[in-house]
């Protein structure tokens, strides 16, 4: 049996697994599938299953989602839940991503790993407000001068981030914490003093209970929330760092406690030389605070590895120039619609993508493609969001906006590519899931052997060295080790113009060792020219020109473009073409005022059986020897010349394939033009390896060939016949002036279109890769030395022990480590 349902609750490819999953373990389920997109769900039973054992499956699992029939309302869809709002989106996610790339809509903490939630930051379609400076009760939704003082009102700064407001409320609390333990630490300590001074003023049971009075805003205030999480990890059985804090300061508090009040039923082991029974509020209270220190500057560093998407958003314009009938006018950015027409002063960032209309310029790229050099912009030529103009006014025609924008689309994929998986992290992910259980372990194990084997009081000794065993234990640390560096790493790449679509493609990227790359728009600079048409006697070369023009009006590549700017400029009269067909790999064909033409190579004529005279095909290949493309041209199934195509080698071409040879990896040229003009390409490039008409399955077939042979293989590319490649290849790189198609098949995109960025994707892939294994390395060497060392195995040699205070602090340092080494990824070089 077959049932489809609407499924409520879901936000993101995590919610749609996890729903999945959730099902799939009803009795008698063969089969789950979810559509997130229409939040609608099949689900295949043996035999008829009861919704209502869905929907308590579901509830089960914690009750986030919900499950009805089609057409059945929903009352929460009555009201959109209210999402926090920050200079985020008010959408939040868990920064060792426990459920994988599941989202959040409020703040709060991860309920695997109760870490703080943080938020996902993009360019929003919140309206932007104005203020005045000197009267900043006047706001207002549009720009203008202020009702009172007459001065330009300024834009409304900002909300305080949630990322802000969740390191201001750990401050305030963590200077709570610092107030009431410091006096408790001082009377725990003066108790190693000779004439403790204290116990003049009060007896040593007095002292205890003002150490009691004075931990309690510390437990129930500024480090409640530890507890908080421990019990729901508990409940959820999701056990983390915050289950082995909860347990042992906790067991240390009501210890304490209890001995205060019962000293009379413990042995003799936990009594000072007075009677007193040993109180750990100073451990208690100094290894919450520490605790909350390290959450307070986790809490900092964490906004500093989103800082490349920070400094992107800082790009977008809060207001531009709009030009409506020749007269300027300043509206919000929010209000550009497509079409408008803007003006772009010299020295402004450009609001929106679009091209130049009017006027020239020079632009600074450099934050959206990572080139220093200003490029010059004239009429026709396309303009990006966020980009700069130089010293020179122009208006342009807005052509993306919102969301649509280049910088809107790099902020997305930084976003996604920092919630995702790296396949490295799996090893942490397994060992995770059993850390905590096996230091609860050890912690009882320990216990055990010092009340066994250790020296008097060995009560003492075993129950302090099993708490600093829970407290050192580090899960966070193991956590945060992958994420930390895809985050910063993805960031900086996108400074560079290299944007990752998910931490596979870089990790992926750093063991790549062929390069298949295509000729055109990737080696060359993907606009071409036509040089010349050539006619045989039959024609005149007018009527090539509007034959071909016509015919190439309707396709969407590169030489097409060429042919038809080339019959504008003869001024060819561009007819109506019928039964247009582009042949992939071979050129097009279709009818032009009842005229059957064909332009392509060699393959598309042979495949209609046209014939090519001797010297006609002499001609040809003189051209390509020179590295020119050349397309036959029939009509009425008879070649009757071919027009001459030049396209340029950029002038990185040369430098970035040297520099990846130099690297160990071999690049192939696979190109779909003919064999003379891809041999002169290659004898420029210094390519010893490439083939030459190649069709899309071709470059698809040798892709597969060369992973049969273990080779890891990266293909670059720009076309829609590059897509199927793209998608084959271990790591598809995109060239960003190419075409969507390609860009979506990829999992690398360069902004610029240049080889020298796929240079900078190695060593990106190499210097993050390299981060994440200090990570790890780091975090597994803290935790196999620190748990032994904290049970006391150095006693016996040594006489060392580690008290739960340094414990405490060694533990809290060591997620913050992680995050400042992933940090220095933010100064690399690449």
């Amino acid at each position: 049996m077959q049932h489809t349902y609407h499924i409520h609750g879901m936000t993101c490819n995590g919610c749609r697994s996890h729903v999945e999953a959730t099902l799939s373990k009803v009795k008698n389920v063969s089969r789950v599938d979810v559509n997130l997109e229409m939040a609608k769900v099949i689900i295949e039973m043996k035999s008829h299953i009861p919704i209502e054992t869905f929907k308590e499956a579901l509830i089960n699992d914690g009750g986030r989602y919900s499950i009805h029939n089609l057409g059945e309302h929903h009352h929460s869809e009555d009201k959109k839940e209210e999402k926090s709002k920050g200079e985020g989106t008010g959408t939040f996610y868990c920064p060792m991503h426990c459920e994988g790339d599941k989202t959040y809509n409020k703040a709060g903490d991860c309920p695997v790993c109760g870490m703080d939630l943080v938020e996902e930051r993009s360019i929003t379609s919140k309206s932007i407000q104005f203020t005045c400076p000197m009267h900043p009760e006047i706001i207002k939704d549009e720009p203008g001068s202020c009702p009172i003082c007459g001065m330009d009102l300024i834009p409304l700064e900002a909300d305080v981030s949630e990322e802000e407001k969740t390191y201001k409320r750990l401050l305030k609390k963590f200077w709570i914490a610092v107030a009431f333990t410091a006096p408790i630490f001082l009377i725990a300590m003066s108790e190693m003093l000779n004439n403790n001074p204290l116990y003049v003023i009060l007896e040593q049971k007095n002292w205890n209970w003002i150490q009691f009075i004075l931990s309690i805003p510390v437990v129930f205030y500024a480090t409640w929330m530890f507890f908080i999480r421990a019990w729901t990890s508990i409940k959820t059985v999701h056990l983390n760092m915050f289950t082995l804090i909860g347990i042992g300061s906790g067991i240390a508090w009501v210890f304490s406690v209890f001995a205060m009040l019962f000293p009379d039923v413990f042995p003799q082991d936990f009594k000072t030389a007075d009677g007193n029974v040993f109180v750990y509020f100073e451990a208690t209270t100094v290894i919450l605070t520490l605790v909350l220190l390290g959450q307070l500057l986790e809490a900092r560093a964490h906004s500093q590895t989103s800082g490349a998407i920070k400094e992107l958003l800082k790009l977008v314009p809060s207001v531009a120039t709009l030009v409506v009938n020749g007269v300027d006018q300043v509206i919000a950015i929010d209000k550009i619609e497509q079409g408008n027409l803007l003006r772009v002063k010299p020295g402004e960032k450009i609001p929106v993508d679009g091209s130049i209309i009017e006027g020239n310029s020079s632009i600074d790229e450099s934050m959206i493609t990572g080139e220093p050099i200003p490029v010059d912009k004239s009429v026709n030529d396309k303009v990006s969001s966020g980009t700069i103009n130089g010293t020179k006014s122009f208006i342009m025609k807005a052509e993306k906006v919102g969301s649509e924008t280049l910088l809107s689309q790099i902020i997305h994929m930084v976003n996604n590519a920092s919630r995702s998986k790296a396949p490295i992290q799996k090893l942490a992910d397994r060992i995770s899931k059993f850390f905590v259980p096996i230091v609860l372990i050890v912690s009882v194990i320990t216990f055990i052997v010092w009340v066994v084997f250790g020296p008097e009081p060995a009560y003492v000794f075993a129950f302090v060295n099993a708490i600093a065993v829970l407290i050192i234990a580090c899960p966070c640390a193991l956590g945060l080790a992958t994420p930390m560096s895809v985050m910063v790493g993805v960031g900086r790449g996108a400074q560079s113009g290299v944007l990752i679509k998910n931490a596979e493609a870089l990790e992926k990227m750093n063991k790549v060792d062929t390069l298949i790359i295509d000729k055109t728009g990737t080696i060359t600079e993907g606009k071409p020219s036509v040089e010349k048409v050539i006619a045989t006697d039959s024609l005149e070369e007018t009527t090539l020109v509007q034959y071909i023009a016509s015919l190439n009006q309707y396709s969407e590549h590169p030489l097409a473009e060429a042919i038809v700017n080339y019959g504008k400029l003869k001024n060819a009269p561009i007819t109506k073409a019928n039964d247009f067909e582009a042949i992939a790999g071979k050129g097009v064909i279709g009818t032009v005022e009842n005229k059957k033409v064909a332009l392509g190579n060699a393959k598309l004529l042979e495949q209609f059986s046209i014939g090519i005279s001797e010297s006609l095909a002499n001609k040809v290949i003189a051209e390509q020897e020179q590295g020119k493309t050349v397309s036959f041209i029939s009509v009425d199934k008879a070649a009757v010349g071919y027009v001459t195509i030049f396209d340029a080698i950029k002038k990185t071409s040369q430098n970035a394939i040297t520099a990846l040879q130099n690297n160990g990896i071999e690049v192939i040229m696979l190109t779909g033009d003919n064999k003379n003009t891809a041999k002169s390409v290659a004898n420029q490039l210094n390519l010893k390896h490439y083939k030459a008409e190649c069709l899309p399955e071709d470059k698809l077939n040798e892709i597969k060939t060369l992973q049969q042979q273990g080779r890891v293989v990266a293909m670059a590319g720009d076309g829609i016949n590059d897509a199927p490649a793209l998608a084959q290849s271990d790591v598809g790189i995109a060239m960003g002036t190419g075409t969507d198609v390609a860009i979506e098949s990829a999992a690398i995109t360069l902004v610029k279109g240049d080889l020298q960025g796929i240079v900078k994707a190695k060593k990106l892939s190499h210097v993050v890769v390299k981060n994440i294994k200090q990570n790890l390395f780091f975090a597994f060497v803290y935790n196999v030395l620190g748990v032994p060392i904290a049970a006391g195995v150095l006693y016996p040699i040594f006489g060392l022990l580690l008290s739960p205070m340094i414990a405490a602090l060694a533990m809290s340092f060591s997620s913050v480590s992680v995050i400042v080494n992933a940090l220095r990824l933010r100064h690399i070089k690449i």
